[in-house]
């Protein structure tokens, strides 16, 4: 039987998987405009979509969450190589802030009317 995973732990899987999905095209473009050599365009890109994707599994973990902030760091660092990148970068980390605030209201709440209702 599959473990119950929580709000929190779905929502920021979801952003995480939706990340790595931006990186695979943030990698065409940064090959495509000869921003990085095609080696290293496509190591480090690839790397970034493997990381994203386990990063998406773990977040049950505080300390993968944490993980997760920091990579919202290095999507906004990736500016340096295409200035749009600052944009993407910063709509997501303000889409996994929402997601980690609201995500702890939402079970804040549940947990109150639970045990009102014991």
């Amino acid at each position: 039987m599959r473990r119950q995973r929580g709000l929190r732990e779905s929502l920021l899987s979801i952003v995480l998987v939706m990340e790595a999905v931006v990186m695979f095209f943030a990698t065409l473009v940064f090959f495509g405009l000869h921003l990085l050599p095609p080696a290293t365009a496509f190591v480090v890109g690839a790397a970034c979509i493997v990381g994203l994707a386990v990063l998406a599994g773990l977040q049950r973990w505080a300390w993968a969450v944490y993980l997760g902030a920091v990579a919202q760091v290095g999507l906004i660092l990736l500016g340096i190589l295409s200035p749009a990148m600052y944009v993407v970068g910063a709509v997501f980390a303000a889409v996994w802030l929402y997601c980690f605030l609201r995500s702890r209201q939402i079970e804040r709440q549940q947990r109150l009317a639970e045990s009102e209702s014991a």
